[in-house]
Parts: structure tokens; C-alpha cells; sequence
């Protein structure tokens, strides 16, 4: 079993998501952004502009065929209102709900409604968000999907041809935009292995975690300098809307002045390391943390420990997630890893002891024992291959430490013990950036093997 799967795990293809061009699809959640169209806009790329463009006109398109008829233009837009294929958001079960009927013809009216759309169209997709109730990101990031889902299903090929990623025949459908129908197609591309559904890849340049337009800057930065915001009274969300669509000019000064700043507008990154000021101040709270659970001082050493060994052994190994679990009474922490295969060590313990997760166990107490180490040897039985990594706040006695010996003489499993000064040293590393804090696993490691029966 791997721990929040991602496509590249499940096909054995351990590359780093730094590495790809693309965000690795989880198999079971969705990536927790979303598509940015202003991010296109703004590229240098004029493909990128030109796929802008492209989502732009094709919805301009359903505008202009609302006026001719009203229930196809609907017809079309619930079906493009959600794009599974593409795994953005936060849905839990990768499956979003399309929009009604009433929500669609709301979004439509807006171009009889409001004379200056009635006239030249959208300029911006995310406009609609400042137009329509429930109107979120999320509508703004599927419906721009689908519009380009023809160049998606292309790019997706051409990556699972640069990375190897096993694909299937499959039948899709997607809005095209030159004959602005729906077209189906059986083509190869990477599937879901749980739900069978084909998945598309996307750009990770196009992804952000909020729209550069959307209804909260809007808010904050624009509208709240009205004189009603200023004496303190509250506008309903309701009213600003309706307001701005008796007003569209306030819209479009507001994107005027978001497209002058559109330097500051850049793609959101799935994972940010924290600042190494940051991270010497983890280690002094860590390091002036008792032992134990006095003050759920455990639960403490968790919290901060986590985000400092997510950033410092990034990008050799991307942070799958926390997790607890129950043994003999015993509440247990550990922190999940993908093995990305991007270092020496990494590479060992994947073929060395099939490990294509790395498991590290979190134990804030004085003293390691045995039985410590035997209860994540079980537990690598059953998941992780067999390696893994025991963070504790002192070095263990020798009797635990012969203990580890002797698992890999009798069964071939390596647990390494680290301990506080680890930590000191890596965080050390991380700060000089000479070498990587995940060397100073690769050191303990190396002097592990030496102490082993050869």
C-alpha cells in the first residue's frame, strides 16, 4: 500500500515533482490548486496567450448563442462546468458537482444584462466571479479546462512519453474549439488504476492557489475603500454582485489595474520550503521542548518537526503527509516521504530494500527503547520495504543501537536512529546550502553499514 498514492508511485516511476513539467496527479484526492487563465494571459508564451484567447472566444461563443438558443448554449455549459479528468481542487473523491440549470442561466444573462458584455464579450473568465453568487475558482479553473482540453489530452501525451507512464485506449470527449461541438475520441492516455477514468496532466506554470481576479482581493484591495466600508457598515456578498453588474466599469477598472501588476502574479508552487531564518527557530523550540508528553510536549515535537524535515529534504524527497496510528495502546506519529530516487541513498533504499515511501517515526522521548524499534520493524513488514528512520531527541543506548544490527544481520532491515545533534546538523547544511540536509542521513547510514557484520 502506498500513502496518498500519486500516478508516478503507482507505476513505479520514481521521478521528483520538481522535476516534471507537470503536477503529479494523487490517485485518490485532487491537487490543491487550480488553473490560473490570467496566468496565460500574462505569459510570454504565445501559445499560452493564444490558449487564452481561445477560452475567451469559446465562451464568448456560448454567449452568442444564448441569444439564438437559450437551452443548447445552458446544455453546454453544465456540461463543461466540472473536468474530472484534470484532479484540481479539493475534492476528496476526485468528482466535482456541474452547475444547474438556474446557475447556468444566470452566468448566461450576463450577456444581456450587462451592456458592456453584451457588446465586446469577457475579456477575463474570472470576471464571472465578481458577477455571479457561488461563482468560485473552482468553476473558473474546470470550465477553462475543458476548453482546453484538446491541447491537455496532446500534452499528456507527450508526457507520458518523456516519462514512461503507461497508457491506455480510452474514449473522451471534449469541446472543440475551432468546430465549437463536442467531439468524442478513443485515444491512449495514463488511467485512473482505482476508478478506471482517463487523467489529463497540466501545466504546473498554469496553477495557482487563488485566481489573480477573484472576489476576496476584489473585496479587500478595491471595493473596501467605499464610503459605506469606511463607516463600518457591511455590504452582503449579494449586494456587491448585483451591484457590479449594474456597474461592470468598477469590474473592469479593477482588472485594468490587476493586468499593471501583472508582474507580480506568478504560478503557486505545490511545495514551499520554509525560510532558513524560520528553520533555526524550529530547531531552538525543538531543542528547549521537553521529552515526553508532559503538555502534549509529543504532540508539539510532531508539529514542529514536521514542516522542518518536509523543507529541509526537499526536493530529494517530496512530503507525502503525517499520520498516526495505534500499537499495543501506544499512539504513534509518523511522516510519510515518496522516494523520488533523486540521491545515491534514495536509489539504494529503493532497490536495496524495495522502499517506495520512507517512513519516519517520530519519538520525543529520553530514552529510545527496543521495543520501539521492533514496533516500526512490523510495521515496515506490512508497508514501506524495509528501511526506515527513527527521529528521537537523544542518542540511543548501545543496547537498542545492537538491537538495529542485528535486524539487518538476521532480517535484512535497516532502521536508522536520529537524534537531536542530526538535527543541528542538518539544519546547519540546510543554512550554508554547501551540501544537502539529506546527507546527513546518507552519513548515518554509512555508518551504519560499517557497524554491521559484513
Amino acid at each position: 500500500m502506498i500513502v496518498r498514492p500519486r500516478l508516478n508511485d503507482f507505476h513505479n516511476l520514481p521521478f521528483a515533482q520538481a522535476e516534471a513539467d507537470f503536477a503529479v496527479p494523487f490517485l485518490d484526492e485532487d491537487i490543491p490548486l487550480y488553473l490560473d487563465p490570467f496566468l496565460l494571459w500574462k505569459s510570454p508564451s504565445q501559445q499560452d496567450n493564444s490558449l487564452h484567447s481561445s477560452i475567451i472566444n469559446s465562451f464568448n461563443y456560448l454567449g452568442t448563442l444564448f441569444f439564438k438558443d437559450e437551452n443548447a448554449a445552458i446544455s453546454i455549459l453544465i456540461k463543461i462546468s466540472e473536468c474530472d479528468e484534470v484532479g484540481l481542487g479539493d475534492s476528496k473523491t476526485k468528482h466535482g458537482k456541474k452547475i444547474g440549470d438556474k446557475m447556468a442561466r444566470q452566468i448566461l444573462s450576463t450577456f444581456k444584462d450587462v451592456p458592456q458584455i453584451n457588446r465586446q464579450g469577457f475579456t477575463h473568465l474570472e470576471e464571472l466571479q465578481l458577477l455571479i453568487e457561488n461563482f468560485s475558482k473552482d468553476r473558473v479553473s474546470d470550465i477553462s479546462c475543458n476548453f482546453l482540453k484538446s491541447f491537455l489530452i496532446d500534452y499528456t501525451i507527450q508526457q507520458c512519453e518523456k516519462y514512461n507512464i503507461p497508457t491506455k485506449l480510452v474514449n473522451i470527449q471534449y469541446f472543440d474549439c475551432k468546430s465549437l461541438k463536442f467531439v468524442n475520441e478513443s485515444l491512449n492516455l495514463p488511467v485512473n488504476p482505482n476508478s478506471k477514468e482517463s487523467i489529463l496532466l497540466v501545466p504546473k506554470r498554469w496553477l495557482r492557489f487563488v485566481p489573480w481576479l477573484n472576489y476576496e482581493d476584489y473585496f479587500q484591495e478595491y471595493i473596501s475603500i467605499s464610503d459605506k466600508i469606511l463607516d463600518g457598515k457591511e455590504i452582503p456578498r449579494i449586494q456587491i454582485l448585483e451591484y457590479n453588474r449594474k456597474n461592470y466599469d468598477q469590474i473592469q477598472a479593477y482588472v485594468e489595474r490587476k493586468r499593471l501588476q501583472q508582474k507580480d502574479c506568478k504560478n503557486d508552487p505545490l511545495f514551499s520550503q520554509i525560510p532558513v531564518l524560520s528553520s533555526k527557530r524550529k530547531l531552538t523550540e525543538i531543542l528547549k521542548l521537553p521529552t515526553g508528553k508532559v503538555d502534549k510536549a509529543d504532540q508539539e515535537y510532531e508539529r514542529i518537526l514536521c514542516p522542518l524535515l518536509a523543507s529541509m529534504l526537499y526536493p530529494e524527497l517530496d512530503f507525502a503527509q503525517p499520520q498516526s496510528r495505534t500499537v499495543e495502546g501506544v499512539l504513534i506519529r509518523d511522516l510519510i516521504f515518496y522516494n523520488n530516487v533523486s540521491h545515491q541513498l534514495l536509489k539504494e533504499i529503493y532497490e536495496k530494500y524495495e522502499s517506495k515511501q520512507i517512513v519516519i517515526e517520530i519519538k520525543n522521548t529520553n530514552e529510545v527503547t527496543s521495543t520501539h524499534i521492533n514496533q516500526l520493524n512490523r510495521y515496515l513488514n506490512d508497508e514501506f520495504g524495509s528501511f526506515g528512520i527513527v527521529f528521537t531527541r537523544n542518542k540511543p543506548p548501545k543496547n537498542v543501537f545492537k538491537n538495529t544490527i542485528a535486524l539487518w544481520a538476521g532480517q535484512r532491515r535497516c532502521i536508522l536512529i536520529l537524534d537531536d545533534e542530526d538535527l543541528k546538523l542538518m539544519c546547519q547544511v540546510y543554512e550554508n546550502k554547501q551540501r544537502n540536509p539529506i546527507d546527513v542521513i546518507n552519513k548515518k547510514y554509512v555508518e551504519f553499514m560499517r557497524a554491521c557484520p559484513s
